[in-house]
């Protein structure tokens, strides 16, 4: 039978989920049921009904490294060998969608979700998640890139409306999604909670049907955030396909009004419904039953991927000549997390690990180097304990100890879905440990935990080495520890700017936004394109990584001539869709031991500010992750592509290359790039005066020398096109006011709710160490959240009441709801008997 065949009513049903996991299915169609999962760094299949936040149970699954760290390898083929070990324990815990990887930009380094997305730049972050995607899907499972789109903080997540410009939005924000999409082809795409300019993400026509179907192509399924669905007619319109979790049967009935009443069209219903179809139909397998764990072998199997993607991904990013440690040695370990491990995020990407590692036992069982004592160094919550510092500086002054490993970073409560960071700054307590360690006078590695940038006071004072774990997963301990003792050279690269404070962010002062409207003032200078354009010194560039081999670059040719004398990299095919035009140069291993180094090319366009298009004083355009033998030479080739040159031309929405002579620059990182090259390209404006003579707009003021920090209002308004006024706080609130702007209200009852959970959360949070994600989500939750996260019991008509409750209306309020309850359980029904018959 074919979907026309069926009903309106069945039709309309196929559009959202019919639990917290499972899609609905329609058997007169042959269209089965799929299980979706959380999933950017592994499966987190839950038992029973489950939950979004991952506070219910799930069984065991392989913990990756997350998507920060291993973005930090800069090697596609290594997130797509993650990626197949992910689609097959995805396959084997019964799950036919897994909801990732997590892609967006890193725009402020204090996003609490930080943690699950890959990179500041989208040349990275696409490449990364493309090779993920190919991963995943080759066995026959969805990978679900997420979350689309500009969805840059987790305050007020569900209630924000991200105001961009559309250069910025489609240059940078986009073009990861755009790389993901053209290169990897993933059947089904995830919208962010997040409005967008003013329209929410999952009923977004310009950015669902204009982009994301019309200009990239994509023919695959758009599922919402979970309880991030507006209006269900907006979004089958705009090219919405399914809602989740389950709304119950409250959207099928607004839909089928829709149809009834000529609002919604059914070519879009048909276009919808056969998109989840599709999805079920692709990726439907037999043979594993629901409660189905992972095998022995599989699991052992996966568990040394995980570590080999954590050896190249962990980043040196300092060293005395220390490193590797030399056989031997006796070490004091030092800090809380070298016993008790921290290796993945808070939230709903949350894995029930199959195995857990810690520093301490893999140093102990490491031949060659001898634990002389264990101190714990620190309170893992922060606390002032000066005598863990004590007894840490006893264990380091002894006489058989040479050096000291001391692990610390940021703990549980830090960085977490549903909240943002407070501070770049590392923990107090931890500062002040490393402070008295110093005292001893023997040398000092710091093994760095975090998902994210943290502020290193201590780093040029009397520090030998540190190495940046990241958030390494379940096999990250035993990584370090190679790593650390030479077994593994470190090859990790940064893939996002680390500021010597957070005060020199770009946009530190509007970050994170409490009101409605996230301005994205800063336009294009985000992480290193800010940082170099305006002349701001960082801690370490974007690239930046050190290795226990020393690389040369030299020969650079442009334009698709080889280097003589030298053979081409295998990977030297273009892999975009290019000409096979591009840049090709050689990287000499100038070391006695083998090493890898992240060739990265960087483009400059005509030079200043006359130079007529507003731009970045540089941006990462390719790069290639390069493995040399001792003293071994490669010629390497990055290809030139669609993405090497363009700029959106918003006046003509369409994307032009400018013309003139650009600069071409390669190396290790965006700040040590020793070879260069001009190189004329003829643009779209050929035809006409080249637009290098044309003067950019003088209106744009400090953005044409990236000072984004002074931007002015009226320059907001140039670069944007209209004036950017942010909506003032609601004197009356609505369906998507969050909860926690309730605690505003005139309304006692109102009032008291908000400024409750307000309370609760932060109780929790101090007495656990960890966030409370429930009384989070709830907190950034608007109304109408209600009518899609409670699998019908709450329809659009409960939701206003719930709202006349926040204005201080509480009675009338509370009868409406309850009236509306029982209105609502009839019409259910009603639609549940017509759909069983």
């Amino acid at each position: 039978m074919n979907l026309e065949e069926l009903s309106v009513e069945e039709r309309a049903a196929l559009l959202s989920g019919g639990s917290e996991w499972d899609s609905r299915g329609n058997a007169r169609a042959g269209v089965p049921s799929f299980v979706m999962s959380d999933g950017p760094h592994g499966v987190r299949r839950q038992l029973g009904e489950g939950d979004h936040l991952g506070l219910g149970a799930s069984k065991p699954a392989t913990c990756f490294p997350t998507a920060g760290t291993v973005a930090n390898s800069w090697d596609p083929d290594l997130a797509e060998e993650m990626g197949r070990a992910l689609g097959r324990e995805a396959h084997d815990l019964d799950v036919n969608v897994l909801l990732g990887p997590g892609m967006n930009i890193k725009r402020n380094p204090l996003c609490g979700r930080n943690f699950e997305y890959y990179s500041e730049d989208p040349q990275v972050a696409g490449r990364m998640a493309s090779g993920l995607i190919k991963g995943i899907q080759s066995n026959g499972i969805s990978a679900c890139p997420k979350h689309f789109a500009v969805n840059s903080q987790e305050l007020r997540r569900q209630a924000s409306n991200s105001v961009i410009d559309e250069r910025t939005m489609c240059e940078l924000y986009l073009t990861a999604f755009e790389i993901a999409v053209r290169e990897a082809a993933p059947h089904a795409i995830m919208t962010s909670y997040n409005q967008i300019n003013g329209v929410y993400a999952h009923e977004n026509r310009h950015l669902l049907q204009d982009i994301l179907r019309d200009e990239w192509g994509f023919d695959g399924m758009v599922v919402s955030d979970w309880g991030g669905s507006n209006s269900a007619v907006a979004a089958a319109e705009a090219g919405g396909s399914l809602e989740m979790p389950s709304p119950g049967y409250t959207s099928v009935r607004e839909l089928i009004a829709a149809v009834q009443a000529g609002e919604l069209s059914e070519a879009d219903l048909n276009a919808r419904a056969a998109e989840v179809a599709k999805i079920a139909q692709l990726t439907h397998f037999e043979g594993v039953g629901r409660d189905d764990l992972l095998r022995d072998d599989i699991a052992a199997a996966h568990h040394d991927v995980a570590r080999t993607v954590a050896e190249n991904s962990l980043v040196l990013l300092k060293n005395d000549a220390v490193l590797p440690l030399q056989p031997g040695v006796r070490l004091a370990v030092i800090g809380d997390m070298a016993c008790t491990p921290r290796y993945q995020g808070s939230g709903s990407s949350k894995v029930n690990a199959t195995r857990e590692e810690n520093l301490l036992d893999e140093l102990k069982a490491c031949a060659g180097v001898t634990v002389a004592g264990y101190r714990q160094g620190y309170e893992r919550q922060g606390a002032h304990n000066p005598a863990l510092v004590n007894d840490a500086v006893a264990l380091v002054g002894r006489v058989d100890v040479d050096a000291v490993i001391a692990v610390v970073g940021l703990d549980e409560r830090s960085e977490s879905e549903g909240l943002d960071r407070a501070t770049m700054a590392m923990p107090q307590a931890q500062n002040e440990l490393i402070a008295a360690l110093k005292t001893a006078g023997k040398p000092i590695i710091v093994v760095l935990v975090a998902g994210s940038p943290v502020e290193l006071p201590w780093l040029d004072d009397g520090i030998n080495a540190v190495l940046y774990v990241g958030l390494s997963g379940q096999a990250g301990a035993s990584a370090a520890v190679r790593v650390l003792t030479g077994a593994v050279n470190p090859s990790g690269h940064l893939a996002e700017t680390w500021p010597l404070r957070y005060s020199d962010c770009p946009s530190a002062g509007w970050y994170p936004e409490t009101g409605r409207d996230v301005i994205y003032r800063e336009g294009p200078f985000v992480g290193y394109r800010y940082y170099e354009t305006a002349h701001v010194p960082v801690r370490f560039p974007f690239g930046y990584g050190l290795s226990y081999s020393d690389f040369t670059y030299s020969g650079l040719s442009v334009d698709g001539h080889g280097v003589d004398g030298h053979s081409i990299d295998e990977h030297s095919v273009d892999e975009h869709g290019s000409d096979g035009r591009g840049v090709s140069f050689v990287v000499t291993n100038d070391s006695d031991i083998p090493g890898a180094t992240v060739a990265q090319l960087y483009v400059a366009g005509p030079a200043g500010p006359e130079g007529g298009v507003l731009r970045p004083a540089r941006e990462l355009k390719g790069f290639r992750k390069i493995r040399l033998g001792a003293h071994e030479s490669k010629v390497v080739h990055i290809a030139f592509d669609r993405y090497t040159f363009r700029h959106y031309d918003v006046a003509a929405g369409a994307w032009r290359t400018q013309s003139g002579q650009w600069t071409l620059m390669v190396g290790t990182n965006v700040e040590d790039l020793p070879l260069t090259a001009p190189f004329t390209v003829t643009g779209d404006d050929k035809q006409t005066v080249p637009t290098d003579t044309v003067p950019s707009d003088r209106a744009l003021g400090h953005y044409l020398t990236g000072d984004v920090k002074h931007v002015t209002d009226a320059e907001v308004a140039a670069l944007f096109g209209h004036e950017v006024i942010p909506s003032s706080a609601p004197s009356v609130f609505g369906v998507n006011d969050p909860i926690s702007s309730w605690k505003d209200s005139k309304g006692f009852a109102a009032r008291t709710i908000a400024r409750t959970l307000i309370k609760r959360e932060a109780k929790i949070r101090e007495k656990t160490g960890a966030p409370d994600l429930n009384v989070l989500f709830i907190l950034n939750m608007p109304p109408r959240a209600m009518n899609k996260m409670t699998q019908g019991m709450v329809d659009s008509a409960m939701v206003d009441a719930v709202v006349r409750i926040a204005n201080g209306h509480t009675l009338r309020g509370a009868g409406a709801f309850i009236a509306g309850f029982f209105r609502n359980r009839r019409a259910n029904n009603r639609l549940a008997k017509e759909l069983r018959s």
